[in-house]
């Protein structure tokens, strides 16, 4: 068993133009008057970090890590969610996805994901570069638009993208596995690593490559009707993050898992601010500490009603209450009655 480290808080729904969201001191600033001891940052917001210089400078980086220590904050890891999903791009999202990119390669698909795999090859060099052992991605995903089964899949499609999803991460992995990383994927809607089942697919395809890992949000699980502790049993040697996300299902009588093209307020599946939705964070941080994690547990604000402000000011008291301090000592010691191989064998009887 062991204890996790938190609260910390992911920063990519709070970077924004306005003081104190548009600086790293900033921002930090504010974390750490929220009651944050560590923060999680998007790698692809120059507001906050210089991912060109961190991935080339360890002065730069040193720099950057003192600048959260003054304020009593580590840094947890960097996240590469938007340029791991540039991996891989359908065509049907290619004007959606370029949103993600740096302008000089909108609307040349092939450009925009060169770019996004020097992108990740930055956030492993600067991981490395500021001591952490991990960072955030995105998937990206070729077989999405073909999730429902109808109209009915040709046969060896989904194959075919998952072999070709695994050969463009292969590289990636590797350089990880050089920097001393683990790519932590995100299991997300939208990805084709979406449940445990994509996952072990990928994972086939990269022969169970040992920096392969798993970003644990269950709030993602919660609106796939999945069970997210069971999840934890069967992957707990592959889960490398954690993100404390709440949701709630609410199916209706018109409605379900699809949500009918619903806004988020709206839809039968909803995020929450952590303690607001369906999620046993109880039961998930029991499970967490008797499996050993002892990674960060990293508030990811997204909610349909709450302010962030406030979501992120409660998220980090909610963290605290939920982090279990484990114990060094089994609770009956106090009981313990002695013994040794002699002992035990006359116990048993064996010796008459």
């Amino acid at each position: 068993m062991k204890t996790m480290q938190g609260p910390a808080l992911f920063l990519a729904q709070f970077a924004g133009d306005a003081a104190p969201f548009n600086t790293w001191a900033g921002v930090t600033d504010w974390a750490a008057s929220c009651g944050y001891a560590g923060v999680q940052v998007p790698s692809w917001d120059a507001r906050l970090i210089d991912l060109e210089l961190a991935s080339t400078s360890k002065d730069y980086c040193d720099t950057f890590l003192g600048t959260a220590a003054e304020r009593g904050l580590a840094v947890t890891e960097l996240a590469a969610h938007l340029q791991g999903q540039l991996i891989a791009v359908h065509p049907a999202y290619d004007t959606l996805m370029d949103g993600f990119a740096a302008p000089h390669v909108h609307g040349d698909p092939k450009a925009r994901q060169a770019w996004a795999v020097e992108q990740l090859e930055k956030t492993i060099r600067a991981s490395r570069n500021l001591g952490l052992t991990a960072m955030a991605a995105f998937s990206g995903a070729l077989a999405w638009p073909y999730l429902y089964p109808f109209p009915q899949r040709p046969a060896g499609l989904v194959e075919a993208a998952f072999d070709e999803l695994a050969k463009r991460w292969r590289p990636l992995l590797d350089l990880a596995d050089e920097n001393g990383i683990d790519i932590c994927y995100e299991i997300h809607p939208g990805e084709d690593l979406h449940d445990g089942v994509t996952f072990e697919m990928f994972l086939d395809r990269v022969d169970q490559h040992q920096r392969c890992k798993m970003l644990y949000d269950p709030s993602h699980y919660v609106l796939q009707c999945m069970d997210y502790l069971e999840n934890l049993d069967i992957y707990a040697d592959r889960i490398g993050m954690f993100h404390v996300k709440d949701a709630e299902f609410n199916p209706t009588g018109r409605q379900g898992v699809y949500g009918g093209y619903q806004s988020w307020v709206n839809r039968a599946g909803r995020f929450r601010s952590p303690g607001d939705g369906h999620v046993d964070f109880g039961a998930i941080f029991s499970k967490l500490a008797a499996q050993g994690f002892d990674g960060w547990a990293v508030v990811e604000w997204e909610c349909a009603l709450k302010h962030p402000e406030d979501g992120a000011r409660e998220g980090a008291a909610f963290v605290r209450d939920h982090i279990i301090r484990v114990t060094e000592t089994a609770f009956d010691d106090f009981a313990a009655s002695g013994a040794d191989d002699a002992a035990n064998r006359r116990i048993l009887g064996l010796d008459r």
